[in-house]
């Protein structure tokens, strides 16, 4: 039902600033811009994935939600949204789940530059039935435009999406069980506690349990949070040496946990999002 991950949200106060940031960091050209319904919104398109940047604008209850949103919990990543070949049949496998789906709705957004016109069908399940994350499925009526790229050693894809819980069992019964993600692996440490890997098309979607480190505020112990992304680079010495040179801060390469990997820390111009960038080990 799920076959990928279409793209994940990331509320910004300033569309243009974030556009710029995530321009630099990818060495790609956004590749969809539109506004309306309170908000303005830039997309980058990359190999499998997508990423958009969202703010408010303008009056209305859309907007002040964002604007809330980013009052209290500040910029960075705000939802995930699947992919899905059949929105209908996916509506009513999650009515089913009990993870109490919108109706189905259709959507059309227009390219600011270009006037092009990209169409979809969406639905909604409710967040606190998916453990706090929010959570969207789609089907596209055809794939968006990919970025272009503006300059060599640019970020190809996106490697995995990282989310935190408090209730790992939990959490493994929402995405493999009641979502239908493939369990690719789980495992324990005594210093970084437990990991699970979920596939998810051609990326992961990652889910820590960390004991000894609860929520901040009361009302979010039980819940899970979206903590941060991974993006692949096919030559992260390059790529390191770009980034140095536009003027984001980023750590030194070091080995990664994956045998073969190679990886360094985006510090800032992600607009919120704690950011890894690895180079993934040579396949045989």
């Amino acid at each position: 039902m799920i076959t990928g991950l279409d793209h994940v949200v990331v509320l910004t106060g300033d569309i243009s600033a974030g556009e710029a940031a995530y321009q630099s960091l990818f060495a790609r050209t956004p590749a969809w811009r539109s506004g309306g319904d309170g908000a303005e919104r830039v997309l980058f398109t990359l190999d499998n994935m997508t990423l958009e940047l969202m703010a408010p604008s303008g009056e209305g209850a859309a907007a002040d939600r964002i604007r809330t949103v980013l009052a209290t919990q500040g910029e960075g990543l705000a939802s995930l949204c699947f992919r899905t070949n059949d929105i209908e049949q996916m509506q009513r496998r999650l009515d089913r789940l009990t993870l109490k789906p919108e109706p189905v709705a259709e959507v059309e957004s227009r390219d600011a530059v270009t006037e092009a016109i990209l169409s979809w069908k969406r639905t909604r399940a409710a967040t606190d039935a998916t453990r706090g994350i929010r959570m969207f499925f789609l089907e596209l009526a055809k794939e968006r435009p990919l970025s272009v790229r503006t300059g060599p050693a640019s970020i190809t894809a996106m490697d995995h999406v990282v989310i935190s819980t408090p209730d790992p069992e939990r959490a493994a019964a929402l995405y493999g069980a009641r979502l239908g993600l493939d369990m690719a692996l789980d495992r324990s440490h005594p210093d970084w506690g437990r990991l699970m890997f979920f596939r998810c098309g051609d990326l992961i979607v990652e889910v820590t349990h960390r004991p000894g480190k609860p929520a901040t505020g009361a009302q979010d112990r039980d819940k899970d949070r979206l903590r941060g992304i991974c993006w692949r680079v096919a030559d992260i010495d390059a790529t390191h040496a770009r980034l140095v040179a536009a003027g984001v801060d980023v750590s030194e390469i070091r080995t990664g946990r994956k045998p073969g990997t190679r990886v360094m820390t985006v510090r800032n111009g992600t607009c919120g999002v704690p950011t890894l960038l690895v180079q993934p080990a040579v396949k045989p």
